[in-house]
């Protein structure tokens, strides 16, 4: 006879709602996206640890609703993909998951936070703001473009590029937002020379006169370049502020946010 004990640790046991069937067919697609020009069914069975009649139904099952294209007997990701891809905001994830971090830095400064996904070599977004919790932001520039030439985490993307990219992607005379932005690329370079160095950038004054930002690179476990974290303010506070106590917060933010993408 089975104890209460026995029976109340039966009844407690969490139960393993996964449906195998859908995990073996992501197992499939995610062999398919490594196979651009397709691949046999025989052999993306073999890649996955399936039959040959497993994957052949749910490969069949997916090429119906849109997820696969076969010509031939070569298998590939299918135009459902695309489609569901445009409507996706792969940002949403990320945005999520880095906001807590940039909130609370936000109130122990008391000052803005923002983290920018590095999307390419000149491309990015900003993805997520915070404010302290005492402060309002009045203006939000969530997925706005800014010049890269007057902005802190504009300027670490630009030192990620070596001197003659530059050149090519920057005219020699760069348009003025205030009295301190620098116009001149060759000046502009020189400055990218200590970013690089130092490993942090400054905005002082030349997007918006008043404004004082900070911005340290967020890196992955081989250095590449994720995304960027800053803190920006009025640039009396900012300035007021011991320098390398700002940018050892910021790097501290940014290694654990890199993290959290990897």
């Amino acid at each position: 006879m089975q104890s209460n004990e026995e029976g109340h640790a039966e009844n407690t046991e969490t139960p393993d709602l996964t449906n195998k069937s859908v995990i073996k067919a992501m197992a499939l697609l995610r062999e398919l996206g490594r196979h651009p020009h397709g691949v046999t069914v025989t052999e993306v069975a073999q890649k996955v640890g399936l039959s040959r009649p497993t994957a052949f139904r749910l490969l069949l099952s997916m090429e119906h609703e849109g997820f696969v294209d076969r010509k031939d007997n070569v298998y590939t990701l299918g135009w459902e993909f695309l489609r569901l891809g445009r409507r996706a905001d792969l940002t949403a994830g990320i945005a999520a998951r880095i906001r807590p971090g940039l909130e609370e830095l936000a109130d122990r400064l008391n000052e803005a936070t923002a983290f920018t996904l590095v999307k390419g070599d000149l491309d990015y977004d900003i993805i997520v703001e915070a404010a302290a919790s005492s402060r309002v932001m009045s203006v939000s520039s969530i997925h706005q473009r800014f010049p890269l030439h007057a902005s802190a985490f504009g300027k670490i993307i630009l030192a990620e590029l070596p001197d003659d990219r530059i050149a090519e992607v920057l005219p020699a005379k760069l348009p003025s937002l205030t009295k301190k932005t620098i116009t001149d690329r060759n000046e502009l370079i020189q400055e990218l020379h200590t970013v690089r160095k130092k490993s942090y950038a400054l905005l002082d004054n030349e997007l918006e006169e008043g404004l004082f930002a900070v911005a340290v690179p967020c890196r992955d476990a081989g250095g590449a370049l994720l995304g960027i974290i800053s803190a920006t303010g009025p640039d009396q506070r900012m300035k007021s502020r011991k320098l390398p106590h700002l940018v050892e917060d910021l790097n501290k933010l940014a290694a654990d946010t890199a993290t959290i993408l990897s």
